[in-house]
């Protein structure tokens, strides 16, 4: 057994104990809130266009890298699953806003496919027009039912061309065709969307796209791949953000963010400084890696003394990190209108104490380990626990971290029990009421949040993980060419809290519940329904104009042997 492999062991011994007597007083206060959110707080549901339109050659769309990657047939997706169909929201817009309008949410957080606006990537080559209108006419539907657009620009879906031809994240000049791509959005769309989301999570874009190869562009340019990723998209961030503000911001009075995903990261032993370094070191290597740049011009110090650090120890003549010019560091700094943060679960950090053996990785850069308590709830996916008391820390964090910030929550929610596809999905009410109380703990506490976004209205595609996790208020049947949606009890659950603008009282909020479950047990049965309706679909489909077919011919034949007869 390696040394590695021992300490790992003795950490989960330990774990199993109940993570040792440092951490047996809880550290949330686990009384539950009751109030109202300040008024104008506006309530939300998410998605994204790659996860969810499918239709991925249709109407003049370009491929974009996910559609490159899904189609490889190298295994990177369970089952071989792709996108191609997804949620067919391409064409259930309709449909789909009914679903919003039903859930009574202020607004609608959904990205544009970049390769279905611009095929090539490149605004120069070609605009396709059929694109411009799908999204124009959407916002309009969406306005049109008091739904408020939040959209993001770039939700991982690169044109695949920018890719094979200048090598995606990795090129300089990317930043200048994203900002030709956001100026164009910014001039069709711009009249109607006010809040702006240029990039969603670029973490991940970064770490799993060019550092473990788990995304698309499938790349593993361990330890200094995913930083010049990043570095490449903070520019292109920055460099929409003024163009809007030069040029759009005067006429159209909207707002431009960014939308940054963090687990919170609790230190082990709270009396322990290298645990307390270490959970800083978590927060800073995940939050502050894009924040710092954009709230204070340059990445965090930590990040910098650590890299530089480990290069010069791996021979490097210079740091991994990429530097900012002083320049850029003034042209990046205060390029956000809010701070866009997405949050899902935590863990607990310790100091790694053994050295490694491996060569540069964005794993070995943080030197810190991350492990979860086994009395935390597991929701079903591997990653995901139910922590609540971790998000009013985060946000209390990110307030005083980046000077007071408006704040809107851009993703947080619960993926689907495995194997599970009931619609009374009780552990996602138990995880939407948790968090959103500690949202609103942290409103008291003094934080400035001003939305919630609830991920995600629609069971969809999950990157690597297929169709298996699943994190919507409505069930999508994805075997059914039809992909009907069914509302879980989380939906029902949800719609109450928004309508409230929060908790009234207990015996309200307890009557939610029940009515929740009574609401998804009438779901389930239609869903346990669908298989035959299916069955009758294809009888009335099919069979059906057959029939009546081979009835017509037979009666065409009939009559022509009668008039022989009669002649």
């Amino acid at each position: 057994m390696q040394p590695m492999q021992v300490v790992a062991l003795r950490w989960l011994l330990l774990l199993a104990s109940g993570l040792g007597a440092a951490r047996r007083g809880a550290p949330e206060d686990a009384s539950f809130y009751y109030g109202a959110f300040p008024p104008g707080f506006s309530w939300g549901a998410g998605s994204s266009a790659y996860q969810t339109e499918g239709a991925w050659d249709e109407a003049g769309k370009g491929p974009s890298i996910w559609d490159a990657f899904t189609h490889s047939g190298t295994g990177k997706v369970p089952g071989g699953e792709t996108a191609d169909a997804a949620c067919d929201g391409y064409h259930k817009v309709q449909e789909d806003i009914a679903l919003l309008r039903e859930l009574r949410v202020n607004h609608y957080r959904f990205s544009l496919s970049w390769p279905r606006i611009l095929p090539t990537g490149i605004r120069a080559d070609r605009v396709n027009g059929k694109g411009m209108k799908f999204y124009s006419d959407f916002i309009d539907a969406l306005l049109r039912s008091n739904v408020t657009p939040v959209v993001t620009l770039h939700h991982w879906d690169l044109p695949q061309l920018l890719q094979v031809k200048y090598g995606g994240w990795q090129n300089g000049s990317m930043s200048g065709y994203f900002s030709d791509y956001a100026n164009l959005c910014f001039e069709a769309f711009g009249d109607r969307v006010k809040h702006w989301i240029t990039f969603s999570d670029p973490r991940a874009i970064a770490e799993k796209g060019y550092e473990t190869g788990h995304h698309a562009p499938g790349l593993k340019l361990r330890g200094s791949g995913l930083y010049k990723a990043a570095h490449h998209i903070l520019k292109a961030h920055a460099q929409a953000w003024h163009s809007y503000n030069t040029t759009w911001r005067s006429t159209q009075q909207g707002l431009v963010g960014i939308s940054l995903n963090c687990d919170w990261g609790e230190p082990l032993d709270i009396r322990n400084p290298k645990d307390v370094e270490a959970a800083e070191r978590y927060l800073q290597f995940s939050l502050g890696w894009f924040a710092n740049p954009i709230y204070a011009g340059d990445y965090p110090e930590v990040m910098k003394d650590r890299i530089g650090r480990k290069s010069a120890e791996q021979g490097l003549d210079m740091s991994r990190l990429p530097v900012f010019s002083l320049q850029e560091r003034s042209y990046i700094k205060g390029t956000s209108d809010f701070l866009g943060l997405g949050h899902f679960t935590t863990r607990y950090i310790t100091a790694r104490n053994y050295p490694s053996h491996k060569g540069p990785s964005f794993q070995n850069d943080r030197d810190l380990v991350e492990l979860v308590d086994p009395d935390w709830p597991d929701l079903g996916s591997k990653w995901l626990y139910y922590v609540p008391w971790g998000f009013r820390r985060l946000l209390n964090f990110a307030q005083t971290q980046y000077g007071n910030p408006p704040i809107y929550v851009t993703e947080n929610g619960a993926s689907q029990k495995l194997y599970c596809t009931q619609l009374c999905d009780e552990w996602r009410i138990q995880y939407l009421k948790g968090y959103l109380n500690e949202m609103l703990k942290a409103i008291k506490d003094g934080a400035n949040i001003k939305g919630y976004t609830s991920w995600s209205l629609l069971d969809k595609f999950e990157w690597e993980k297929g169709y298996s996790d699943r994190y919507g208020f409505y069930y999508v049947e994805f075997t059914n060419r039809n992909k009907p949606r069914y509302p879980k009890a989380s939906a029902e659950y949800y719609k109450k809290i928004i309508t409230a603008n929060g908790f009234p009282n207990r015996r309200e909020v307890e009557n939610w519940h029940l009515k929740a479950l009574e609401v998804c047990s009438i779901n389930n049965q239609m869903l346990a329904a669908e298989p035959l309706l299916s069955h009758m679909q294809m009888v009335t489909e099919i069979v059906v104009p057959t029939v009546c077919t081979v009835c017509i011919l037979i009666a065409a034949v009939l009559l022509m042997l009668l008039l022989q007869r009669q002649s």
